[in-house]
């Protein structure tokens, strides 16, 4: 009967770019799940009918993403077994898509430096919603003014970082001539309570006046100068050497002439 029917616990919601993955345990033991998504406005929607799995995509009913849900994971009886009861079920707690899922990694499209100017375009993250013409909305289509975007920068090899805040697809800021820099950039929700902050692009670093002590360390520094130390005190132990060899031949010659005149 369904009273003897475990039912789901742990149940979490995971979003990333407004893909949201339910999930939650135990697995199930003779009996399946079902899930159904309760919205504050929407009709309830089922998805992963009769599922034995412990997680399920609800991403497409969550389309109204300002709109606050809740999932009831239902434990269910196998198709055909004769049930008059509804099934036991658990809640999940309530997620709204809008304000709580997680801004995934800009995508950095171009960057330069040129003199004492540092050029960064980037991309943003898609989401898994289509315009009517079949393209992906992107973050910024769907957060629209609320989102703004940050460019840390630093020197290279060193830990004091700045920042820049833009709406735009575009950074440019004033560097120092000469010296190399690192970054990223990072999505910000400033309206946001919690997650405001989204996760951050890969750190990329101009290498444009890039010493070859830079790039390797004190090591290659403290090698060229046994190098050169090598070098100058060959160039001045070889000549010297060369000389005594001349002389003692010199003088060796000499004797064997002085012995054979003696004779």
């Amino acid at each position: 009967g369904y009273e003897d029917l475990p039912t789901a616990a742990n149940i979490t919601w995971s979003s990333i770019n407004f893909k949201t993955i339910l999930q939650w345990q135990p697995k199930p033991s003779g009996h399946f799940y079902t899930v159904e998504i309760h919205g504050q406005t929407s009709d309830i929607k089922r998805k992963c009918i009769l599922t034995s799995e412990t997680e399920c995509d609800v991403t497409d009913v969550l389309r109204n993403v300002k709109e606050t849900y809740t999932a009831h994971i239902l434990s269910v009886m196998p198709m055909g077994t004769d049930h008059y009861e509804e099934p036991p079920f658990a809640d999940s707690e309530k997620f709204t898509p809008y304000s709580q899922t997680v801004i995934g990694k800009p995508e950095i499209q171009d960057y330069s430096q040129k003199g004492s100017k540092l050029s960064v375009v980037f991309k943003d993250p898609l989401t898994p919603y289509m315009f009517p013409n079949g393209s992906f909305q992107s973050i910024q289509d769907i957060f629209q003014h609320d989102l703004e975007y940050k460019l840390y920068y630093w020197k290279d090899q060193s830990s004091g970082k700045k920042d820049v805040t833009t709406k735009s697809r575009k950074f440019e800021v004033s560097v120092d001539s000469g010296k190399n820099y690192c970054f990223f950039v990072q999505a910000v929700i400033p309206s946001r309570r919690e997650n405001r902050t989204g996760q951050e692009s890969t750190v990329l670093c101009t290498s444009g006046g890039r010493s070859i002590l830079d790039e390797y360390g004190t090591e290659v520094f403290i090698i060229i100068a046994v190098i050169a130390v090598a070098v100058i005190t060959l160039a001045i132990v070889l000549p010297v050497v060369l000389c005594k060899r001349k002389k003692a031949k010199k003088a060796r010659a000499m004797r064997e002439k002085e012995l054979l005149n003696g004779v």
